[in-house]
C-alpha cells in the first residue's frame, strides 16, 4: 500500500515466503495422489501504525500466515489445482482480515511425478521430475482478480533445423554464420488469465491444471515442429515469437505470454595436436557443451485489449 507520510511516499506490505506444504489426496479406487507446494504470501494491509506508532494492533502475524497453509490444505478434501489453492489463500486473508485490502500469492510446484513400472503406472511411486509448474495470484478485497501461471527450467535441444545469418557485422564480430546448428534453452514462460474477477473464474476441478499442461504441450511441438521434418529456426528470437503466437491463437483465455529463452550455446570442437595435425576436424558431430556466457533472449506478446 502506498501512502503519503510527512510529504514522503510510503509503500509497505508483509508475508511469509518459501512454506513448503505436501498434500496427499487418495481416490476412491485407492490411487494416491500428490503435490509439493512452495508458497509464499504477501499482503497489503492497514497496519500503517506497526511503522510508524509501535503498535501492531492491526497486523497478521506471519507465523499466522504459515499457519493458515497448512490449515487451508487440511481443508481442501478434494485435489485441487495450485492455482485454485493460491485463490483460495488469498480470498481467505482479504475476507478474514478486514485490515487485509489486497493478497498476493505465488507458488512453485515441486515436479513430482507418478512412476511407470513395467508400463503401468503406480497407485502411489512418485519421481522428481524436472521443469516447475508456477502460478501468481493476486486479488483484492473487492472481488478483483489477476492470475498468472507458468513454467520455470523447461529445457529443449534440437540437434539440427536452426541456423543463424544474416546478422550485423563488424570489426568486433567473430561468430560465423551458419544454418546447421544446435539450438538448445532453458525456457521460463508466464501466461496471464483474462479473468478479472473471483466469479469469472471457471468453476471446473482442474481447469487450470489441464491449461497449464496445454500451454506447455503447445510450446514444445512449437519448438520442435512435426516428428519427421521438424520446423527450421532461424533465430531464437523468430522461434520464441512463433510459440507465444501460438499460445494466443490456440487458447482465448489467455491475454499474454512472456517468454525467456536462454541461447545454450554448444561449440564446435577443432582440435589439433603439438604437430600441428588436426586430431578432431568438427563435422557437426562433436561439441562442447556450454553455459556461460550465453545468449538471453526476452519478449512478452499480448492481445491489444490486454492490461498486462
Amino acid at each position: 500500500m502506498a501512502r503519503e507520510i510527512e510529504n514522503f511516499k510510503f509503500e509497505h506490505r508483509h508475508g511469509k515466503d518459501r512454506v513448503r506444504v505436501g498434500r496427499v489426496w487418495r481416490n476412491k479406487d485407492g490411487r494416491y495422489f500428490f503435490v509439493e507446494w512452495n508458497v509464499s504470501i504477501s499482503l497489503l494491509s492497514d497496519c500503517l501504525p506497526a511503522y510508524l506508532l509501535d503498535d501492531n494492533s492491526d497486523i497478521v502475524a506471519t507465523d499466522t500466515m504459515k499457519n493458515t497453509v497448512y490449515v487451508k490444505a487440511k481443508e481442501c478434501s478434494e485435489q485441487i489445482s495450485m492455482e485454485d489453492f493460491a485463490i483460495l489463500l488469498a480470498k481467505h486473508f482479504t475476507s478474514f482480515y478486514r485490515q487485509v485490502t489486497g493478497a498476493i500469492i505465488k507458488i512453485v510446484e515441486k515436479p513430482w511425478e507418478r512412476v511407470y513400472i513395467d508400463g503401468q503406472e503406480h497407485e502411489h511411486g512418485f519421481k522428481l521430475g524436472s521443469e516447475k509448474h508456477t502460478t501468481e495470484v493476486f486479488v483484492k478485497k473487492s472481488g478483483a482478480l489477476q492470475v498468472t501461471s507458468g513454467i520455470e527450467g523447461l529445457a529443449l535441444l534440437k540437434t539440427t533445423m536452426s541456423g543463424f545469418e544474416g546478422f550485423i557485422r563488424d570489426k568486433y564480430t567473430v561468430l560465423p554464420e551458419t544454418r546447421e546448428r544446435i539450438l538448445a534453452t532453458e525456457v521460463t514462460a508466464s501466461w496471464r488469465y483474462s479473468y478479472e474477477s473471483l466469479s469469472s473464474i471457471p468453476q471446473k476441478p482442474y481447469y487450470f491444471t489441464d491449461r497449464y499442461l496445454d500451454v506447455k504441450k503447445v510450446l514444445v511441438e512449437t519448438f520442435y515442429g512435426p516428428p519427421k521434418q521438424g520446423v527450421y529456426s532461424p533465430s531464437v528470437q523468430n522461434t520464441l515469437h512463433h510459440m507465444a503466437k501460438s499460445v494466443l491463437n490456440r487458447f482465448l483465455d489467455i491475454s499474454s505470454v512472456q517468454l525467456k529463452m536462454p541461447n545454450i550455446h554448444f561449440l564446435p570442437v577443432n582440435l589439433k595436436n603439438k604437430d600441428d595435425e588436426t586430431i578432431v576436424k568438427f563435422n557437426d558431430d562433436v561439441y562442447l557443451p556450454t553455459d556461460e556466457p550465453h545468449g538471453s533472449i526476452e519478449a512478452s506478446l499480448s492481445r491489444f485489449w490486454s492490461k498486462m
